[in-house]
């Protein structure tokens, strides 16, 4: 068994008389869900700070919740995340006058896990997309920085849960020198670095790299690949570039399809090398596009992580 431990990131949608629908419509549905994540070998649960209440609600209360996900073999909630994707009057990550509606819904979503065992990571979307921000200018980047480090802060000081900032291909914050400054201007004490290989690679931006360079700060890991580069600006795309873009139909894949872009391999013997000690959370967003769905690719991506990407850590 790896010494390394596998988080799931709550996508997973699962067929129903309904139709296509997200597990947490019952017990019943929730209970196979988790059957199913455990039966293969995941030990995390990470998901989104808005189904916080819906958990609560179906379970009673979000410490029923984690019980019930231990009794099948889950550990614990190891992150929620958190996106602000569109600008609005009252919230925009690069305006600063909004940060304080910004601070409070995040001080708000952390507080949920008091009943629970201490979640590792917070994890935000620093920027919204970036045809709602542009022109990214030097400005912006830092009064985004300003914002996470004040939230960076206030986690920390909750159990010690990392802000952890997850970068999207399509956000404003995306490019080599747009990264390199925010980091700049954020607390390394307070502001960390949640690596997605698919999202950075199709930003044309190397992840293994990336890792190198922000090794200290990296608290997370989305183990997700891609076919495809934007070589054309689908980043821009509204409004929504990840299912609108006119050149690529599906961008994310799981791990182990051939055809992926990012070199896991290589991936996992850096933070053999660096001693990552951090969860390594499964994500593929959008799986059912293309004709699989979400339990053959979660399946096809444990398999790649047992056969071929465990067997790196271990040598």
């Amino acid at each position: 068994m790896s010494k390394y431990k596998y988080a799931y990131m709550d996508h997973w949608t699962t067929d129903s008389p309904r139709g296509m629908t997200m597990p947490s419509i019952s017990v019943e549905y929730m209970d196979r869900y988790i059957k199913q994540l455990a039966g293969i070998g995941f030990r995390g649960l990470d998901t989104f700070g808005f189904r916080l209440p819906t958990y609560a609600g179906l379970f009673g209360s979000l410490k029923n919740f984690e019980q019930f996900l231990q009794a099948r073999g889950i550990e614990k909630i190891t992150s929620i995340f958190h996106a602000l994707v569109n600008v609005t009057k009252d919230k925009a990550t690069h305006i600063p006058e909004t940060h304080d509606a910004i601070f409070r819904e995040c001080e708000f979503m952390v507080s949920q896990t008091d009943e629970l065992q201490a979640v590792d990571n917070f994890v935000v979307m620093p920027s919204a997309t970036h045809f709602e921000v542009e022109p990214v200018t030097d400005e912006k980047i830092k009064a985004m920085a300003d914002l996470w480090n004040r939230v960076g802060r206030m986690t920390r000081q909750h159990r010690g849960m990392k802000t952890s900032c997850h970068l999207e291909f399509w956000g404003a914050i995306r490019t080599e020198e747009q990264i390199e400054k925010f980091f700049e201007w954020t607390d390394p004490e307070y502001v960390y670095f949640f690596l997605d290989g698919a999202q950075h690679q199709i930003a044309g931006v190397d992840p293994v790299q990336l890792y190198l360079k922000y090794h200290s700060r990296c608290s997370g890991i989305h183990l997700k690949d891609t076919h495809n580069i934007d070589t054309q600006g689908d980043y821009r795309k509204m409004p929504d570039p990840e299912i609108m873009a006119p050149t690529t139909k599906r961008w994310f894949w799981e791990v182990g399809t051939p055809g992926g872009l990012v070199n896991y391999p290589l991936l996992m013997k850096a933070i053999k090398e660096y001693g990552y000690d951090g969860w390594i959370t499964v994500e593929h967003d959008k799986a059912d596009f293309g004709g699989s769905n979400f339990a053959e690719s979660t399946c096809v991506a444990m398999w790649t992580i047992q056969n071929v990407l465990d067997k790196i850590l271990e040598d």
